[in-house]
């Protein structure tokens, strides 16, 4: 197996892509490397090592980076200010956060001689389209004006890792993931995406329930811990700078995703009411996976519905009362 008693440091390791990652390496029996900056590691284990440092400065980057076999670079802003946020300063910020970050890890892990590194693009990226979307298609127009800044950031990530790839002898994988939705995830009705404010909405029985847009927006949604076990299928089997997508491999429309999530907190008869004069993103995506099937074996493992059921469970045991929204 790669990744047993090897030192992996996963960036981001305390957020919630990054900490799903993690779970999925201890169930290796690997070495688990986390760089601390502003959040604390939530989960205990022997095999997880943390230091302080702050990736955005070169010099912890190289201190994080020694002795690291692989990585997986989960850190950066990320959430729906980036997308649709009514002050394009700050989604800028973070957009430049991101960039910074993923050029400093790549660089760092260059010169400590770094074996495989996985860094991630996404399907923001895609321009739009009215069926499932394949990786041949990612430079086929521009990214939907939605997505202009954070599409335009994500592909230009995948060039930097090119750039790296065809220089040095680390070898770099690309992932490209769709919405994700899980354990862990961001519940703030502020910055969280639209799973976890629906969840949180929808535990706190509000009534009516006032969801924006019409409700047939689609979108392909994965729970964390199928992305996760597809990060690690990625570096271990296909460590080429090639994007493939991590995804579901069908949509689902926001209607469909709110029936299920009210059904599943028990407020299943909540007057429903969709907004559509509210502002909401790109009205479909799709992604195909047959790349994924072909060359990793990835299949999800959860559907929607369990997916759900499951987020809704873990949340609630977070929370001894669900706050008024």
């Amino acid at each position: 197996m790669l990744y047993k008693n090897k030192t992996v440091l996963v960036t981001g390791g305390t957020g919630f892509v990054g900490l799903n990652i993690v779970q999925e390496l201890l169930k290796t029996q690997a070495k688990v490397r986390v760089p601390i900056h502003k959040r604390p590691m939530v989960i205990k284990n022997k095999r997880i090592e943390t230091l302080d440092a702050d990736l955005t400065r070169q010099e912890d980057c190289l201190r994080a980076l020694g002795g690291v076999d692989y990585v997986f670079h989960a850190a950066g802003p990320v959430g729906s200010a980036l997308v649709t946020s009514s002050k394009p300063a700050q989604a800028l910020e973070g957009i430049t956060t991101n960039l910074t970050l993923t050029a400093q890890i790549l660089q760092a892990a260059w010169a400590c001689g770094v074996k495989r590194t996985l860094i991630f693009s996404s399907s923001a990226g895609y321009p739009a389209a009215d069926h499932p979307v394949k990786e041949e298609e990612m430079w086929s127009g521009p990214p939907h004006p939605a997505y202009f800044g954070y599409g335009w950031m994500r592909r230009y990530l995948e060039r930097l890792g090119e750039y790296v790839a065809s220089r040095s002898t680390m070898k770099i994988s690309i992932v490209r993931p769709t919405a994700v939705y899980g354990r862990h995830d961001n519940f703030d009705l502020k910055t969280g995406h639209v799973i976890p404010s629906l969840v949180r909405r929808a535990l706190a029985r509000q009534n009516p329930f006032i969801v924006w847009g019409n409700g047939e927006e689609a979108r392909d949604f994965l729970h964390i811990s199928d992305l996760a076990r597809g990060c690690l299928l990625m570096l271990e089997k296909y460590p080429v700078c090639d994007p493939v997508n991590i995804a579901y491999g069908r949509s689902f429309s926001i209607k469909e995703i709110t029936r299920i999530i009210l059904k599943a907190a028990g407020h299943g008869d909540a007057e429903v009411q969709f907004d559509a004069s509210q502002p909401t993103t790109i009205p479909y995506r799709a992604t195909d996976i047959t790349k994924a099937k072909k060359l990793l074996g990835f299949e999800p493992k959860i559907t929607l519905e369990d997916g759900l059921i499951d987020t809704i469970e873990w949340y609630k045991s977070q929370k001894a009362s669900i706050p008024p929204t």
